[in-house]
Formats: structure tokens, sequence, C-alpha cells
């Protein structure tokens, strides 16, 4: 076959014969894309279409094996190495250019352990694949809001969502994880083997290699619990957000209450004459007992006059899949993110002030409520060390049209600019755009040296980089 031309870590390329391509596809149980291949540009194509990326190869692992064999050739051949999980990460880190990509979409396996109350996911999962399998057992994992996320970017980030103030973020249920570090052998890490690697993959992100198999805790939750939508007019936003603030902050660790800005899209569910007026929805989730969570759902509920009130006994995995629609795949999409350790007037006041210039339909504002077990956790504990952060917002912005491209990023970067006053400073990893290498520290706050050391000890040629990247140099 043809050589093959691979981009280099020092920037440069190098052309790689094709015998040793052949040998490579040959020592794998799964598949080798090339450009022009068959299926080359769906494996290269992620959730934010703005991404347009072409890596000189593809390797579709189906195992350990090939991921070992695939960390091999690219450090052999000092290549660009690019990791993709479920392909969510809003930078695009999971496709390179010019380099090789380590493909684990076709790595979802997902056993649950009922009697140990464990289950073991493939590094190519996503959140559904989760759901499904642990809520035929009534258990589960806290991960995030959007069925189609990956595991593992989720995970090596953090990870929070509906059942994080109950169950702790998704590394606090982290029990192991195999992975292939850089000199391309397989370790297991968790609390006894490899200590310091099992410390930094959780929160530390894709920097210290490729996690194909994660082992999770898992907890009583299910089938059914008390979630659902409140959708109000946003002129009545401003006084809503006062007792908002006042309710989430008396609220009981089984419930969350999360905010979205935006306009009412056009779901069954939104009465005609709402769609595309802005509204502000109160999104509540109860972990508790169908009958516990019906009693702390009734302060949200008592809010002013609800356009629609859909908060009832769902299925837990349909609740999980609630947002889907909103978020699938094909739309270009920028963010911009702050922590809070409260919502104060201002930032209020900014929240409010933006939505009235949304520069598309599908661009939201949303408030994620942390807090709770979350928080009781040390910041040393692992490598996500916000602990004292009680409100995530994220400016997503969404559009499909390029020559909305400019309007709708600056939108996100006012507001960013105007919440600045008012937020912690940080912001957590897996929100981070490819733009905002200036936030790397402070995204990992204290813990940061502490990273740089782990990361020199397994990644001293910083093969994996295609991330918000961890310096040797501390």
């Amino acid at each position: 076959m043809d050589n093959v031309r691979l981009q280099t870590l020092s920037g440069a390329s190098a052309l790689v014969d094709g015998t040793e391509v052949e040998a490579l596809r040959a020592a794998l149980r799964g598949g080798l894309l090339l450009p022009g291949d068959p299926g080359y540009d769906s494996a290269r194509s992620i959730w934010n279409a703005m991404i347009d990326r072409r890596p000189a190869m593809i390797v579709q692992a189906l195992g350990a094996v090939d991921v070992k064999a695939a960390v091999d050739f690219a450090r052999r051949h000092q290549a660009v190495l690019a990791v993709r999980g479920g392909g969510h990460n809003i930078a695009g880190n999971a496709v390179c250019e010019g380099g090789v990509m380590i493909d684990l979409s076709r790595m979802r396996s997902v056993r649950v352990d009922p009697e140990s109350r464990t289950v073991r996911v493939d590094g190519g999962a996503i959140l559904s694949d989760v759901d499904r399998e642990t809520q035929a057992f009534g258990l589960a994992v806290p991960v995030g809001i959007n069925s189609t996320t990956g595991i593992a970017g989720l995970t090596l980030g953090g990870g929070f969502g509906w059942t994080s103030r109950t169950f702790g973020l998704t590394i606090d249920n982290l029990l192991s994880v195999d992975i292939v570090t850089a000199d391309g052998e397989l370790r297991r890490a968790n609390a006894r083997l490899n200590p310091d690697l099992f410390w930094a993959v959780r929160g530390g992100g894709g920097n210290f290699g490729v996690v194909t198999s994660f082992e999770f805790e898992l907890h009583s939750l299910g089938p059914e619990v008390i979630a659902g939508l409140l959708l109000h007019p946003i002129a009545e936003a401003p006084a809503l957000m006062r007792e908002y603030r006042r309710l989430a902050a008396e609220a009981p660790d089984e419930l969350s209450a999360w905010l979205v800005l935006r306009k009412a899209p056009p779901a069954p569910f939104v009465p005609v004459e709402w769609h595309g007026k802005e509204v502000m929805i109160i999104a509540l989730c109860h972990t508790g007992t169908l009958t516990a969570g019906e009693k702390d759902v009734i302060p949200f509920r008592k809010l002013g006059k609800p356009i629609v009130d859909l908060v009832g006994p769902h299925p837990f995995a349909g609740w999980q899949a609630a947002f889907d629609p909103l978020l699938s795949p094909g739309a270009r999409n920028y963010w911009k993110s702050h922590d809070f350790k409260e919502l104060s007037e201002g930032a209020c006041d900014a929240l409010l002030d933006a939505v009235k210039r949304l520069p598309a339909d599908e661009c939201e504002l949303f408030v994620g409520h942390l807090g709770g077990r979350v928080n009781r956790i040390s910041p040393e504990a692992t490598a996500y060390t916000r602990r004292d952060v009680q409100f995530v917002v994220n400016m997503h912005t969404r559009w499909r049209d390029t020559a909305q491209d400019e309007a709708c990023i600056n939108w996100a970067r006012g507001l960013f600019k105007a919440l600045t006053p008012h937020a912690l400073g940080s912001v957590y990893v897996n929100f981070m755009p490819s733009d905002e290498l200036d936030r790397i520290r402070g995204a990992f706050g204290s813990n940061y040296e502490q990273l740089a050391e782990v990361k020199r000890r397994y990644d001293p040629m910083n093969l994996f980089r295609l991330n918000q990247n961890i310096s040797q140099a501390g």
C-alpha cells in the first residue's frame, strides 16, 4: 500500500512506510480507516459540527490490545494522537488533524454485578448504555444529563448531573480503571494499585492515557423518580430567580433544581403560542422515594403560574434522555462557563439581560445545581478540586449557519465577561472550549502541581496532549 504522512508532535510531518501501516492493521482485532475508506468520514464526525479535522488514520479499537497497538504506533512515530470516546467534547479533542485517532466507539460493553453493586463500563460506552443496564436492576451511577455523552470524557473531567447532590460526582463513585499509558502498558489503577494515577484520572482529564474500562460503585435508584420541567414566562423570571435561590439553598441533597433560560422549543408539551418565546425553565429531579419527592418539589411547583408543569413520576432512564432532542449532533456549538459559590443579584441580572439577546433560537443558558455530597469531599481527595462550587453556569451557543459564527461566539464571550466579577474564577474542565488555554491552571486549581508531577511520571513526552493539557513543567 501507499506510504502515509503523519503529523508529528514537533509540528513537522513524517512519511510512514505503507508496510508498517499494514502491520498495524494486521495486529488489530478492530479496524483501521484511512482517508477515502468507507466509514472514514462517519468515524471522524463528532457532536460539535464546528470540528472538521481529517486524521491520517483511525484505529477502531475492539479492546485494550488494539489500544495498546495504536498507542505504541503513535509513540514510535511521535505522531499527534487523539482519543474518541463519545465524541461529545466541546473542544473537539476527539479528532486530530493528520495524526492517529483512536476510536473507542465500538467498545460499549456494560456489565452490572447486582450483588457487589458495581458496574464495569467500556471506554466507548455512552450514558444511555450505562443507564439502560444499571436501571434494569434498580441501580445507578451518577452521570451527566445528555444520554449521548461518552462515559470516558465525562468521568475523566469529574462528571456531574441530576443525582450528584445525593451520590457525588461520577469520579466519587469510581473504583478502578484499566488504562493504557504512553509507554503502551495496560495498567489497573485504584486505591491500592498505582494510586497516584488513580488520583489523577479522577478529574485530570485525558492527560494520562486511554481508559479502556471503568469500574463504578452503584446506588439504589428508580426505576421511577419524581422529575420534570416547570416552564415560566421570562417576564416572571426576576422574581422567580430570587425565590429559586432561596429554595435551592434549602433543598435536601436528594433534590436537584436546575435552571434553563432559552426560547421555548417547538416541543409537543409546549403550547404553540409559546414556541420561540423566551422562557425560564426549572428542571427538577429527586433521588429519594416517590412520596418524599412529591413533598420536596412542592415549594418549586408553587412558584408563580407556570405555563407547563410536567413534574411527576417518570422513568429515570427516560428523564436522563429528556434533553437529548435539544442537544442532538450536527449543530455548531460554542461554550463559555463559570463556577459560582452563590448566584448574586448581579449574576442573575446579567443572565436575564443576556436571554433577551439570544443570537440564535437554539442558544441557551443553564445553571447546574451542585452542592450536597459533592461538596463534602476533600479537595485533595481527587484531582477535581473545586468542592466549594454550588452552581455551574454554561453559556451554550448553538446554531446551524456559519454566517452566525461571530454573533454567537461574541454573545457567549460578552456574557462570560459580565459574569466574571460574580464567579469563583474556576471552570469545569469538560465545559472548556479550545480557546481557553489560559484557564487550565484555574480549572485544576491547587492540584495542578501534583497533576504535573503525575504527568511527568506517566507521559514524559506529552503524547496525550489533545485535552485540557497539563504542562509537565508545572
